[in-house]
């Protein structure tokens, strides 16, 4: 999914999403009669997704939590209605929990400061099984530039906002990238030796000890999957080294670390002839799939991509990658590949018919058996939209949502798989502050029922 350019993983402020200082005014408020404000601010939270969105406007999760100001604006004939149509007196616990439990992630936080009673419902066991078996939120898509700065913005489709997150930089690392059913899991780029699997809405981090035959590589890819039912993860990395006195000939082996085990295990060890792995990898439906490029020279006149896959559940190394083999559709500049409702997804950019490197376009397709479909090509009004595309881009998603990026500028356009639609997010506040700056992204499920 590309490279992240800080260690911004392992301090998401939870202050930045709930404001203590606004719940303890609550709590210390909970007897008075500011405490039954709540039952009417109830009905703002459900509907405030289908407000119309402001352009340019930033809100600040961390800001947004302090609701409790108003309080003091009730009058008396306010207060008396308010008891009349208390939600905590006509709705059972029960029944306020699965009502809360299909707000938007940022409205569920934003309800856990409204008062003490419904802080403690959020962040009850109960809810959270609740809130698992509602339906899935749309994933959420985290931008940030390619410098020292620790701000990146997080764009939530639903309520069509993006959430300004200030993280913890290390200007030392780099990271690449991958996430599954809430979980986002981080590979340290420069050493090669640190991996960490964490909840980037609840901010709790796990730190995963990297094989150390994994850290000799030229290219890697990472990816991780949930299981949505126990919430275990497995982890895998494709990597690849040059052989010695032969640029041609690629070692390509895969690691596999899974969390209910907690231990490693490295099944397949390869030699490609005229093939390397890459960083666009993917496991979908159990199966790891990875994309591998030309070592061929210029004058080699197939396509520069292919797709392998490893079959997770087999454990084993019978028979060879290669005989996995899968074409793309056409000539790619690069390739993209996501899970999309347990079906692979490519997301390339489609190259000039002469110019194979040079990108024209961007296409969509999916894989069935092992024959390509294609869904649909980037009008050319939005491909312009970008300006100057880079032949390389960012792209990802979740469910029936598709992100694309372009590393030169923070524009963010997305593709509706199920009603087959374009559609630009908002202006994206991250400021592009000299020419050569550079964008990049990642795509999540935004979930507070699980942990790694």
């Amino acid at each position: 999914m590309g490279a992240l350019s800080a260690d911004q993983h392992l301090n998401f402020d939870s202050s930045q999403v709930i404001d203590p200082s606004c719940s303890r005014e609550l709590e210390e408020n909970a007897n008075s009669k500011a405490s039954l404000f709540p039952k009417v601010f109830f009905f703002n939270l459900i509907m405030e997704w289908e407000t119309p969105w402001v352009d340019d406007k930033v809100i600040d999760i961390k800001g947004e939590a302090g609701i409790s100001t108003s309080y003091s604006e009730l009058s008396d004939e306010d207060v008396k209605e308010n008891i009349i149509i208390s939600i905590d007196s006509v709705l059972p616990d029960e029944l306020l929990e699965r009502i809360l439990a299909y707000l938007p992630i940022a409205s569920i936080f934003r309800a856990s400061s409204v008062c003490k009673k419904w802080n403690e419902i959020v962040r009850s066991h109960r809810f959270l099984q609740n809130i698992s078996s509602v339906l899935s939120q749309k994933p959420w898509y985290f931008m940030f530039p390619s410098t020292d700065d620790s701000v990146g913005f997080a764009y939530d489709p639903m309520i069509r906002k993006w959430y300004s997150i200030e993280l913890r930089c290390d200007r030392t690392s780099r990271w690449f990238i991958a996430s599954s059913c809430g979980l986002v899991c981080f590979m340290d780029h420069n050493t090669r030796s640190q991996l960490y699997v964490c909840n980037p809405i609840t901010k709790i981090t796990e730190k995963v000890e990297m094989p150390r035959c994994s850290r000799e590589f030229d290219y890697s890819g990472l990816a991780i999957s949930v299981d949505r039912s126990s919430h275990n993860y497995t982890v895998a990395i494709v990597i690849s080294k040059d052989t010695p006195d032969d640029f041609v000939q690629w070692i390509l082996s895969i690691h596999i670390y899974c969390s209910e085990a907690m231990r490693w295990l490295s099944p397949v060890t390869e030699t490609l002839t005229g093939w390397r792995g890459g960083d666009s990898c993917v496991v979908c439906d159990g199966v790891f799939y990875f994309l591998i490029y030309s070592t061929r020279g210029l004058g080699f006149r197939g396509n520069r991509h292919g797709l392998l896959s490893y079959n997770l559940s087999s454990r084993s190394s019978s028979g060879m990658l290669i005989d996995s083999f899968i074409q793309v559709p056409c000539p790619l500049t690069c390739g993209r590949l996501m899970n999309l409702k347990n079906k692979l997804v490519l997301v390339g950019g489609i190259g000039k018919q002469d110019q194979p490197g040079i990108i024209k376009g961007i296409g969509i397709w999916i894989l069935k058996g092992r024959d390509w479909e294609e869904v649909a090509r980037m009008p050319h009004k939005y491909f312009q939209g970008f300006g100057e595309f880079d032949d390389v881009f960012a792209s990802s998603g979740f469910d029936d949502l598709i992100y694309i990026q372009s590393y030169g500028a923070p524009c963010l356009l997305m593709f509706d798989m199920k009603m087959r639609e374009w559609k630009w997010s908002q202006k994206c506040p991250v400021l592009k502050r000299f020419p050569l700056q550079l964008f990049t992204g990642f795509s999540f499920e935004p979930r507070i029922d699980i942990s790694p």
